[in-house]
């Protein structure tokens, strides 16, 4: 960990830490530093995230000790209907393309969040992230993996290809890598605020790529979208609350793990024994399935919410656990009725910011907005075209949502935290809540540890990294459990951060995910 009586940013890329601790240095609260190094994100991992993906956040007030909630996620276009998609032929909803664009929400987020809790003026917060697109910077490792599986994804749009394939393939590991395009996109919104994106040139350039693909966005799509403030949801695990955001985002799926982890006690012989891992992997299996149940826009679906994170249904879900055995085909419950980046900031006041943003798969949609340099994502894909699932495509709906910011706070400790990777994301959190409540890891080396995930074959297929001992794999395969072995340390887990708020002793820690190019970088001290 790093520790300190001033602020702290952790991200997944080294640069966008340094820019929100030069936010913070510069008198900034966390929220100013979180737009500024999110921007700067945007820029840097641009297959990850960016002005064209969603955001949600969570954002703790340290005077009045206070929770907040934001989902910034954008809806589907008033046209975008399952006749129309129909009328083109699909039977499900693309993987991809024009038809899997929604509104954008994260300059939204950005504006709601500075106009509540920032200190900094507007324009301020996005000149490092100007500076970056127009100067560049020096492609790293991981980003470098990542660009160089997407050419297929991007090179049918031609804008894509001329922003992120210079000289015709993704660049060299060192490469400096610039954006001019997206400098000016950026430039317009320091200069004119949201209205840039949603109503100025900004959104004319999105209305003009998306009819240019056949898509339906429309003015007014984009005119009269608003975040929402919501209250987050919780539960107790041990001695702790946990906190996530509530549907349509998978939180709750995380909560509901953690419900069932908690119905035994952790195995005394570690988080990578047998008896514990095989109690996490049968807990997320029933947590999924009931997740991929109800999950919905809220304001479309009634979503059980209480009676799924109820400690009593978690009893009875955890009664279908079998000890010595793995259920490769899980069915939902019956409740009773009731590509991605994260970063996290403390500030030296103890305002702590969770938060979360993306473009769903890499390079989103694989669609560039013409001259602004930035891609759409692809959120859209995540409806349903089943009539009778509660995620069913409907215009101005918010589809499923796979990105969770998390929070968590036993007495004068306040921590903010989150492990980005798809479906990936409720599991990570819980094994990070587990490694610091069961074996009292610190956040750093709850970050670290090694972790498990889902696989896309689902059932008993599961993801793992090779440091877990091969005994306790060859154990867990005579169970039923079917693993795919990856690296010591495999983005397949997700690359997470955390801060941390001791608020008795005013201090500050910060941790940031090996499986990343990121850091977690100290507020510079006043000169």
């Amino acid at each position: 960990m790093i520790i300190s009586r001033y602020g702290i940013v952790a991200t997944s890329h080294a640069q966008a830490s340094v820019a929100g601790a030069q936010i913070l240095a510069r008198g900034g609260f966390a929220i100013d530093a979180a737009i500024a190094a999110n921007a700067v994100l945007g820029v840097t991992e641009p297959m990850m995230n960016g002005m064209g993906g969603d955001l949600f956040a969570i954002y703790w007030e340290a005077k009045s000790g206070k929770l907040y909630g934001l989902n910034s996620s954008g809806w589907s276009p008033q046209g975008l209907t399952i006749e129309h998609l129909k009328a083109k032929g699909a039977v499900s909803m693309p993987d991809s393309v024009v038809d899997t664009i929604t509104v954008p929400g994260a300059v939204a987020g950005w504006d709601a969040l500075h106009e509540r809790f920032g200190r900094l003026p507007w324009k301020e917060l996005f000149q490092p992230a100007i500076f970056y697109a127009e100067q560049g910077y020096p492609i790293p490792e991981i980003i470098h993996a990542y660009w160089e599986t997407s050419p297929d994804w991007i090179k049918g749009d031609p804008e894509s290809r001329r922003v992120f394939l210079p000289h015709g393939k993704p660049p060299e590991l060192g490469e400096v890598f610039r954006n001019p395009d997206l400098a000016k996109a950026l430039r317009l919104v320091a200069q004119d605020g949201p209205s840039a994106f949603y109503q100025g040139e900004i959104a004319h350039a999105i209305l003009s790529t998306s009819h240019a693909a056949g898509g339906t966005m429309s003015a007014d799509d984009l005119a009269r979208f608003s975040p929402e403030w919501v209250n987050p949801i919780s539960t107790t695990y041990r001695d702790w609350t946990v906190y996530e955001l509530p549907p349509n985002g998978q939180g709750m799926a995380a909560l509901e793990m953690l419900n069932i982890m908690e119905t035994s006690p952790a195995s005394p012989d570690g988080p990578l024994s047998v008896t514990e891992l095989h109690k996490k992997i049968e807990a997320m299996k029933l947590a999924y399935a009931d997740l991929y149940r109800y999950n919905a826009d809220p304001r479309f679906a009634k979503v059980p919410m209480n009676g799924l994170l109820s400690k009593k249904y978690a009893r009875d879900r955890a009664e279908r656990i079998d000890p010595s055995k793995a259920n490769c085909e899980v069915a939902p419950g019956k409740p009773p009725a009731s590509d991605t980046t994260y970063l996290s900031v403390v500030d030296r006041e103890g305002n702590i910011v969770s938060l979360i943003q993306s473009n769903y798969d890499l390079f989103g949609s694989g669609i560039t907005v013409r001259g602004m340099g930035f891609v759409l994502q692809s959120r859209g894909a995540l409806f349903s075209l089943d009539p009778a699932s509660p995620n069913v495509l409907a215009p101005r709906k918010r589809p499923f949502h796979t990105i969770i910011p998390a929070f968590m706070q036993r007495g004068d400790q306040h921590i903010g935290f989150g492990i980005m990777g798809g479906p990936n994301q409720p599991l990570a959190h819980a094994q990070f809540v587990s490694n610091v409540v069961d074996y009292g890891m610190n956040i750093q080396a709850a970050l670290e540890e090694a972790r498990f995930t889902v696989s896309p074959n689902h059932g008993c297929h599961i993801v793992i990294e090779s440091r877990v001992n091969p005994d306790v794999l060859e154990k867990l395969s005579s169970m039923g459990h079917q693993f795919k072995v990856e690296r010591e340390y495999s983005t397949a887990m997700g690359r997470g951060q955390a801060v941390m708020r001791d608020s008795k002793a005013n201090i500050n820690y910060g941790a940031s995910d090996a499986r990343a190019d990121g850091s977690a970088e100290l507020e510079p001290p006043p000169m």
